[in-house]
């Protein structure tokens, strides 16, 4: 066994535990703390109402209900939640009687929290009723005077529905004498209390049409929001008092006023009444702030104490239910009296499951220790990529396309340095490269703060790539350099090999010419900068680059499927997948490349000739083989054909070799009296579908031991649930053969071109950052004196707000989107298998970390 690598996959194994049932909690416990094992649901035909530990489950979930109300009470109250210490994670689940303890003491707490919750609601109610109270009363007094003085205008009869109770009492002036008549004595009643302002409009409309006009209200507005106890939001309200004429109207705007949630207090007609009912509710108020007051206190400093480990109880409570749940995928032996599970781990962590079951049951005093056993299985094993902290961000770019076939080649690793080397290509500046490094850097240095609290989810993702960021942006540094751009200018690091001349006529146009035995050592030469033909040259040189890293990419993707293919033993993959699929790129793409460096090496002004359209010689190779009108080297007609041919035959290579071979090798199997795995009857160590599969658990784990016993060097028990072969179709598998032939054969010239999009998204990141600048900062040096110090200093504010914002941030954003889409489409369909399940350990430290409640 080799030691995983992040090339492939890490090597699984399928394990079987027995566990004594009174060391199954604490044993589960540990494998959780380990993380290493993936558990099989042996319980796949019971519901989840019937297995044994449901009522567990049910007990833990009403204890995590008290906690999430803690939780919710805190946050009423502003009461700050303690966070997790940094080892909350790693820290050993506490034993059955801790956790009885903790449901015991949540029960009371709960209730203890309700109490005081009510009260304080109950109290708080009452007091809001008494500031409403007071309120009522201190305008009474106004609207008393105002009804005092429209007594005389009331109707004595009821003759004319229509007409108003009251005559326009809002102009005419009040009677003398009139407060000394009472209002009962002329059988006239009022309704006082309070109501939202907001239903104050609906309320005056459904008085009006509802008793046609014969009321006399008014209201006035209470100038502080009153705090709703139910929900403690402030409302605003208004204070009223509604004059009527009789006790049947009087009822009915009683009930008009309790449907729409108002308030009713019973004002005192008297006025030294009024008074002495005022003192009193002042009184109550006084005595009430203070009861309030001590509860809110009380509540607070039970809630203070709660907060201290409502985070640590919470992970507690999630462990709990973890263990029990996977508990509930084993099966029980009732004979051993013992559980039994079957898991996936990694190979290389058996040994250590095997210690720490035992330390378990040394802890618990047991002398029968629990075992593990390795089984033998041709059930497809989950795929469980290892990663790091550095890693772990490109792996979930490769994850997000699909998960890798079991110990196929991982995509990953590669896209370690394909995936920023492709960004910079089309992000290349030194400047905004050193921006998104610098940015990428400090998110790495204050990675241990910053991963310790969520700031927003934009943020979240970019400190989740961190480590691409930082990638991208050195790897951006690099391209930027051979483009020699920083900021859209160029960098005069070396001498230029390009000489202009010293004499010159001003509006003529000049060449420049080469220095004699001397070559720009690195890059592009800065003096194409500001040349006529600067775009002419960098367009035709980035297309052609684009080219190149396309073909490069895809040709090593598709060495990849080699690679996969001798790991798996398929040799007609290699001879009817591979080798025509290699020979047919080549021979078009491959040339291809090959004429695109032989034109660059070329010194065309030494040999007279003017160099040749590399597209239109692609062109022709295809539409009129063997015409070449502008050659490029010797007999490169008859070259041209041979590929041609060549590419040409490899089609019939890829679509029949692999059926008719896999069809010959079928029939040579069942002539020889072949039969499938699906023909041969098998006994399992557990069988899930035997009926009795229960009574029969104790005789094949016998039947497994003695095979172990006669076996030499084998240290495995025969699997249950063999794979069956599927069989043999050979018009699918010709179907799929023509189906993979014609997608490989378009797609090397559509994904050929689709990697020009290196050059295009390159040229526009140029051109944007030349624009940029020349309407920003360019245009400050116009200006001169304090006028131009003012321009350049905001104009460089705009430009570097824009460059940071348009041309690292959203232009980065979309070259980040095409070189995952490069890598997606154009690389991974070359070898890409994706057949995989992905590994979901159980693990306490991955179950918390994607728990929203406990973060």
């Amino acid at each position: 066994m080799g030691k995983d690598t992040l090339f492939r996959s890490v090597e699984m194994s399928l394990v079987q535990l027995y566990v004594a049932t009174e060391i199954g909690r604490e044993t589960v416990s540990a494998l959780g703390e380990i993380g290493q094992i993936q558990f099989r649901d042996l319980n796949a035909e019971t519901s989840a109402f019937q297995r044994t530990f449901t009522g567990e489950i049910r007990r833990l979930d009403n204890v995590e209900r008290q906690l999430r109300f803690f939780g919710a009470q805190m946050e009423k109250n502003s009461i700050p939640l303690r966070p997790l210490p940094d080892l909350a994670y790693v820290t050993a689940a506490p034993n059955a009687n801790e956790v009885n303890e903790l449901a015991q003491r949540t029960d009371v707490l709960e209730n203890h929290i309700n109490q005081l919750d009510d009260s304080y609601e109950t109290l708080q109610k009452r007091w809001v009723e008494l500031i409403e109270f007071r309120w009522v009363l201190r305008e009474a007094e106004g609207f008393f005077d105002s009804a005092y003085g429209h007594t005389d205008e009331i109707r004595s009869s009821t003759d004319e529905p229509s007409a108003p109770l009251l005559e326009d009492v809002e102009q005419s002036g009040p009677a003398n004498g009139a407060q000394d008549r009472s209002l009962s004595g002329m059988n006239i009643g009022f309704v006082a209390g309070v109501i939202a302002r907001e239903k104050i409009a609906a309320f005056e409309r459904i008085l009006w049409r509802t008793l046609r006009g014969n009321l006399y209200m008014r209201q006035s507005e209470i100038p502080e929001a009153i705090a709703d106890p139910t929900t403690n939001e402030q409302v605003d309200k208004n204070v009223f008092v509604i004059f009527a004429h009789g006790k049947e109207i009087i009822a009915k705007i009683r009930k008009i006023s309790e449907s729409l949630g108002a308030n009713l207090y019973g004002v005192d007609e008297d006025k030294n009444e009024r008074e002495d009912q005022i003192r009193e509710v002042n009184n109550r108020i006084n005595d009430l702030n203070a009861v309030l007051q001590n509860t809110k206190d009380t509540l607070r400093g039970e809630l203070r104490q709660i907060a201290q480990n409502l985070a640590s109880w919470m992970v507690i409570i999630k462990k709990e239910k973890a263990v029990y749940s996977a508990l509930n995928l084993f099966i029980y032996d009732s004979a051993r009296k013992c559980l039994i599970a079957e898991g996936w781990c990694p190979t290389s962590t058996v040994p250590r499951i095997q210690r720490t079951l035992h330390e378990v049951t040394d802890r618990a005093g047991l002398q029968a220790h629990s075992i593990i056993n390795e089984l033998k299985t041709s059930k497809t094993p989950p795929t469980y990529n290892k990663s790091n902290k550095f890693t772990l961000g490109f792996q979930t770019i490769i994850d997000a396309y699909g998960t890798a076939k079991y110990r196929e080649v991982n995509p990953g690793l590669p896209t370690i340095v394909t995936f920023p080397f492709l960004f910079a290509v089309m992000f290349g500046d030194v400047g905004h490269g050193f921006i998104m490094a610098l940015a990428g850097a400090l998110m790495v240095w204050f990675e241990k703060p910053l991963g310790k609290k969520k700031v927003f989810e934009l943020f979240d993702m970019a400190f989740f790539g961190r480590y691409i960021i930082l990638m991208m942006g050195l790897f951006s540094i690099y391209t930027g350099m051979i483009y020699n751009d920083i900021f859209s200018k160029s960098m005069t690091l070396f001498k230029s090999q390009w000489v202009w001349p010293e004499h010159f006529e001003p509006g003529t146009p000049i060449e420049a010419s080469r220095r004699d035995n001397y070559t720009y050592p690195f890059g592009l030469d800065w003096g194409w900068h500001g040349a006529e033909n600067n775009l002419i040259f960098t367009n035709s040189y980035k297309m052609k680059l684009s080219i190149i890293l396309g073909w490069s990419h895809m040709t090593y993707s598709l060495c990849l499927s080699l690679i996969n293919h001798r790991y798996f033993k398929s040799k007609v993959d290699i001879w009817g997948n591979f080798v025509p699929g290699m020979i047919f790129l080549q021979s078009i793409f491959g040339y291809l490349v090959v004429t695109i460096i032989y034109k660059w090496t070329q010194d065309w002004n030494a040999r007279g000739d003017s160099p040749p359209s590399i597209l239109n010689m692609l062109i022709f190779m295809f539409l009129q083989p063997g015409t070449v009108n502008e050659p490029l080297f010797k007999n490169q007609a008859f070259i041209q054909i041979c590929l041609l041919l060549i590419a040409l035959c490899c089609v019939p290579i890829m679509l029949f070799l692999k059926p008719f071979w896999l069809r010959f090798e079928h029939n040579k199997h069942r002539a020889v009296g072949y039969r499938s795995i699906s023909e041969v009857h098998t006994v399992s160590a557990l069988d899930h579908e035997d009926e009795d599969r229960l009574s029969l658990t104790g005789l094949a784990h016998r039947e497994s031991r003695h095979s172990l016993d006669s076996v030499a060097d084998s240290g495995a028990l025969i699997a249950e649930d063999m794979k069956e072969e599927e069989e043999f179709e050979f018009g699918e598998v010709l179907i799929h053969q023509v189906i993979h032939t014609i997608e490989f054969c378009l797609n090397c010239i559509s994904h050929t071109a689709s990697y020009l999009r290196l050059w295009a998204l390159s040229l526009a990141h140029a051109q944007l950052s030349t624009v940029l600048w020349s309407m920003t900062v360019g245009n400050a040096f116009y200006f001169s004196g304090f006028v131009g110090v003012l321009m350049v200093f905001f104009l460089f504010a705009m430009w570097f707000n824009l460059t940071v914002a348009v041309l690292v941030v959203m232009e980065g954003t979309s070259a980040m989107l095409h070189s995952l889409r490069l890598h997606w489409v154009e690389a991974m369909s070359k070898h890409f298998i994706g057949e995989g399940v992905p590994f979901e350990p159980f693990s306490f430290q991955l179950l918390l970390e994607e728990d929203a409640e406990v973060n």
